[in-house]
């Protein structure tokens, strides 16, 4: 592959970002200290200012699932741009109706119409709004090891520890724990999982109240809190006793949609549809922000005549939406999704094989190229290395300089790797990551037998 190494002035970009940039999720100085000036990207893989390249071994943020720059969706938004960059939401748009109807034929059951947003915390934001309407009622159940936004309402409903910080905020939020078999909090996990975690979810309804209760949301397979593939039984579970007490059921594929997982959407996998299907990041890629919440017939009706009070000036916006259909098509007509199914196996086996060989390693699970390795100080303990929430970064940050020593970028939290490829990804380069990883963990057997 050649490069186009386009001319950056390196220096003035660092500069300029530490001044003028804030970063997500950073200590600003901590984030300008080492920074990589990324001046392009193909495929698998993106290069420095230098030349340098690395492999996508994680997506970016698990959401470039086309890979970088691919030719179609590159030419969709520029040929869209010449005809409309923009117009308001309350005017219709080809592009945006045409990709409404494209992902109600392409989600489960009968999901029809789609709210659009500018990316997943907005569409969990709305989709809850759309629960609370229909049901008339305040409270939803969340799960502790959950993320599903940063705005203040989404960051509410996670679990995840970086609503601390923004907390109090948006009333009504009622956790319950998350389907994590090797980590059971009710010790009822053998080799196969028992399901107290799905049934405690109906006492937590008799506590709260069911008539209050207004949506259950759940990412279909928990994403950056650990990668928790549910069990058969689970999310069928949550639809009978959602249908139960008139609860409306809202999935979170905002990480698994979009062949992440080998199928359309996670939720293929269960047989199970949604009220409501929350989405981004592989809708297009990430290569213009978009995002929506996808409603059931039920739900499309209800809102008929009366008022969604809800709105954005980017809904639906003309090039976002030209990249969503474009993006759509080209997993079709390059197989993406069938390559993630087929090497997402491939990838769990070797991943397994570097378990058999590291004794820091725990657990790895996952399904499609959506995978977890899990660190450990020991096996039987199953303590973290480091500890899940632990201020201590030090082997995280190690272990990323190490990957990316070796031209691998992987996505690391606490003691978690996450390793989710572009679906695009030959079996060649599924091997030169897994290469650098299993290289790389032994920086974390030795920070295992030292502790």
């Amino acid at each position: 592959m050649a490069l186009d190494i386009t001319q950056v002035n390196a220096k003035q970009v660092n500069e300029d970002s530490a001044r003028h940039v804030m970063v997500s999720w950073a200590v600003q100085k901590a984030a300008n200290a080492d920074p990589l000036v990324v001046s392009g990207a193909s495929g698998s893989w993106f290069w420095d200012s230098d030349g340098k390249r690395y492999l996508d071994f994680s997506s970016q943020l698990i959401n470039s699932n086309l890979g970088h720059q691919h030719p179609k969706v590159v030419a969709a938004i520029k040929e869209q741009a010449e005809k409309l960059c923009y117009i308001g939401p309350n005017f219709q748009n080809e592009a945006r109706s045409t990709l409404a109807r494209m992902l109600a034929d392409r989600t489960p059951g009968d999901l029809t119409k789609t709210f659009f947003t500018n990316g997943g915390a907005e569409a969990n934001e709305n989709a809850i709004k759309m629960a609370r309407a229909y049901t008339g009622r305040h409270k939803v159940i969340t799960r502790y090891r959950s993320y599903h936004g940063a705005t203040a309402g989404a960051i509410t409903f996670s679990g995840d520890n970086r609503r601390w910080a923004n907390e109090p905020a948006v009333s009504g939020i009622v956790r319950v724990q998350d389907p994590y078999p090797y980590r059971c909090n009710f010790k009822d996990c053998g080799e196969v999982c028992s399901m107290t975690c799905a049934r405690n979810i109906e006492d937590v309804l008799s506590f709260e109240g069911p008539d209050n209760v207004a949506a259950i949301l759940v990412e279909v397979i928990t994403g950056t809190n650990g990668i928790f593939v549910p069990p058969p039984d689970y999310l069928p579970y949550l639809r009978q006793l959602c249908d139960k007490h008139g609860i409306m059921l809202i999935f979170d594929e905002v990480m698994t949609g979009f062949g992440r997982t080998g199928k359309w959407f996670a939720a293929d996998y269960y047989g199970v549809q949604p009220d409501i299907m929350t989405f981004a990041k592989g809708v297009n890629s990430g290569y213009v922000p978009l995002g929506g919440a996808i409603i059931s017939q039920k739900l499309s009706d209800y809102f008929e005549d009366k008022m969604f009070w809800g709105g954005l000036t980017y809904s639906g916006h003309p090039l976002a939406c030209a990249a969503g259909i474009a993006t759509l098509e080209a997993y079709e007509e390059d197989g993406a999704i069938e390559n993630s199914a087929r090497l997402g196996e491939k990838l769990l086996a070797e991943l397994n094989a570097l378990k058999e060989k590291h004794p820091s390693v725990g657990d790895v699970r996952g399904l499609g190229l959506f995978c977890g390795v899990e660190l450990v100080k020991d096996r039987q303990t199953r303590e973290g290395l480091p500890p899940w929430n632990g201020k201590d970064q030090t082997l995280t940050s190690k272990l990323k300089k190490a990957l990316m020593d070796r031209g691998v970028f992987v996505f690391c939290r606490y003691n978690m790797l996450f390793i989710a490829p572009p679906l695009t990804i030959t079996e060649d380069e599924l091997m030169v990551g897994v290469r650098a990883v299993d290289e790389a963990l032994s920086i974390a057997d030795e920070a295992a037998a030292a502790s």
